[in-house]
């Protein structure tokens, strides 16, 4: 996906606001990948949902809130 105001494809803080905000399916599928290999995305996915999850109607947020949390094997 490329991504806003970004000159990289590198999964980022903001490249990973960006896919969960305005990706599509197979973006979405490209995180869970990379976020499956890499745990260290696993924790920026959760850290870009925590500042998101005050709004109860960003549901994209709090999917992959729930996504991070459950393989991090936080408690919801």
């Amino acid at each position: 996906m490329l991504h806003r105001h970004l000159n990289h494809q590198q999964f980022t803080l903001a490249a990973i606001d960006d896919v969960i905000a305005r990706g599509r399916r197979r973006d979405w599928a490209e995180l869970r990948r990379i976020a499956l290999a890499d745990r260290t995305v696993l924790e920026n996915i959760a850290r870009v949902c925590r500042a998101r999850i005050s709004d109860p109607y960003a549901q994209r947020y709090h999917f992959w809130m729930h996504y991070a949390r459950e393989h991090l094997g936080e408690p919801a």
